[in-house]
């Protein structure tokens, strides 16, 4: 018997899940995927909100991450440190919404300095699963075809969590949810600490997020596009650009690529109750929609998916 059941097993699934624990309710994820095999496990996640818009509510949800994720460095949570990171501007620039929410951000001469929480998500996403199997929670593999058919899934659930991401799109048949395609390389770490970000660079987006045994590289941000096939001119290009960026990198050997599908929406995340509902009675919240910002929102939007959650355990 779970009172809740949260639908997706990435970032926002799983803290939203550890999150309504630690409330009290009892909580079964159901899922299509394991952890990882999410589009979560490919992020290089370190905190940043890419490509959000701020407003307030934006800016809460990633204070409230920042002030976690850096809670959790500091016990020695698995996966999770401060990234030292440098932010290359090539014109001038207002000092970011975002700032507020980091303590050390400091403008320079062409470039932003700060230090924010870097996550190496396959052995966080594998702690948060530890951590909620730990405390009684359940782990269900189905893929679900409507969001009617849940309360039959799960015995007693009075509250369904829609962490869908990209399922979403036709789950809750919303069609501001579309794909951010992002590529990436992974290369041995020649012993770099600290983060370089270029978002405009002349030929494409690069960052270069160093963690404890690669280094992330990336990147491309391709709005509508489905292809997850690895594109060899794109990692070539990503190899350069990088390398120009930080000499140290020429000729690092190559570990591994990838590319997934970022979980975007048009007007952004949406974190809000249904107003109608599913079949018997059962409450229904959205969380999902988070783009490229999935980690650096997670927390905070757990614990709006908290409140949302209400009176819901044992009901």
């Amino acid at each position: 018997m779970s009172d809740v059941t949260v639908l997706g097993a990435g970032i926002i699934g799983l803290t939203c899940a550890v999150r309504l624990q630690e409330h009290g309710h009892t909580v079964t994820v159901v899922t299509a995927d394991e952890p990882g095999h999410t589009v979560s496990s490919l992020a290089a996640a370190v905190w940043y909100p890419t490509r959000t818009d701020g407003d307030p509510r934006v800016l809460s949800w990633a204070g409230r991450t920042f002030d976690e994720l850096t809670a959790q460095a500091a016990r020695g949570v698995p996966g999770v440190v401060p990234r030292p990171t440098r932010m290359i501007l090539r014109r001038p620039h207002e000092t970011p919404w975002w700032a507020p929410a980091v303590p050390d951000f400091a403008e320079g001469p062409g470039e932003w300095r700060f230090t924010v929480p870097s996550v190496e998500m396959p052995v966080y996403l594998r702690s948060l699963l530890d951590r909620f199997g730990t405390a009684g929670g359940r782990l269900v593999r189905h893929r679900v075809e409507r969001l009617a058919d849940v309360p039959r899934l799960v015995a007693g659930a009075r509250l369904v969590v829609n962490a869908t991401g990209l399922a979403a799109r036709d789950l809750a048949d919303d069609p501001a949810v579309h794909p951010a395609r992002g590529q990436i390389v992974g290369v041995a770490n020649p012993g770099l600490v600290t983060s370089v970000r270029d978002e405009e660079h002349p030929a494409g987006m690069t960052y270069i997020h160093p963690r404890s045994r690669d280094v992330v590289l990336g990147g491309t941000f391709q709005p509508g596009e489905w292809d997850t096939a690895v594109d060899p001119a794109t990692t070539a290009a990503i190899l350069a650009r990088c390398a120009e960026l930080v000499p140290e990198l020429t000729g690092a050997p190559v570990l591994w690529q990838a590319a997934g599908l970022r979980p975007a929406r048009h007007g952004g995340a949406r974190v809000e109750a249904d107003p109608v509902g599913l079949p018997g009675g059962v409450r229904l919240v959205h969380a999902y929609g988070h783009g490229g910002a999935g980690v650096t929102l997670s927390w905070g939007c757990a614990d709006d998916v908290v409140a949302l959650a209400g009176g819901a355990a044992g009901a």
